[in-house]
């Protein structure tokens, strides 16, 4: 699959969503991060806000929720007009019938693991998902520094699929820049989250452009990219 890049409307005015949502048209998906206060601590947006921004732009949401009981929450973002739904590993119940119930649903089931967790343990679980989405900054907060530490794990994850055939998006979201992209995108990931370097550009549209044209480059000279 090619690359995708998905700005965050955490780093967005959230007082002109739409106008937000149209300034980034050209981007494949728009990111949108659902906290609650306890998973992570910091409080954004819900159900109603994800409901509303669905019915104001053409663009796919991809619901990332950094919450607790994504069991009980998860398929109600699916009903409010979410096309792919992540939930974090460590907040599910039972991740595999989550998957099962957001893809029956009509969504993209992915699974997001923060970055102390280790994607290892969860090989089994892949062939459950679309994606796979590698936290490369503690979640809770934009703006963070990408964490270098994390691009082994990109690799081994990126192995993991490539030793199963999967079909599998591998996301990374978390300090992802001009300064960082293409790191990420040699180690492996092919899905791409980006905050304050997309809307903190002058031109947000040509950001995802450059930030895009970065990342293909990388990936066509990557090992893992060759028939990608």
């Amino acid at each position: 699959m090619a690359v995708q890049i998905n700005p965050s409307i955490l780093s967005a005015d959230f007082a002109r969503l739409a106008d937000e949502a149209k300034a980034v048209e050209g981007a494949d998906w728009l990111h949108v991060d659902v906290m609650d206060n306890h998973f992570v601590p910091n409080l954004t947006l819900g159900v109603p806000v994800v409901e509303s921004l669905a019915s104001a732009t053409d663009t796919p949401l991809d619901c990332h929720l950094m919450i607790e009981a994504p069991d009980r929450w998860a398929p109600q973002y699916v009903e409010a007009g979410a096309s792919s739904v992540t939930f974090h590993v460590e907040a599910a119940a039972a991740p595999v019938r989550l998957a099962r119930e957001i893809r029956a649903k009509g969504a993209r089931a992915s699974m997001a693991l923060r970055p102390a967790t280790p994607i290892e343990p969860y090989e089994d679980l892949l062939p459950e998902l679309d994606m796979l989405l590698i936290m490369t900054v503690e979640p809770g907060f934009g703006g963070q520094a990408f964490l270098d530490i994390m691009l082994p794990k990109i690799r081994r994850t990126r192995e993991l699929i490539s030793k199963h055939g999967l079909d599998l998006w591998l996301q990374i979201d978390g300090g992802v820049s001009a300064a960082t992209i293409e790191r990420c995108a040699e180690a492996g990931a092919d899905v791409f989250v980006a905050g304050s370097a997309v809307y903190g550009a002058d031109d947000p549209a040509e950001a995802v452009r450059g930030l895009r044209a970065q990342a293909e480059a990388a990936t066509a000279g990557a090992t893992w990219g060759c028939g990608h």
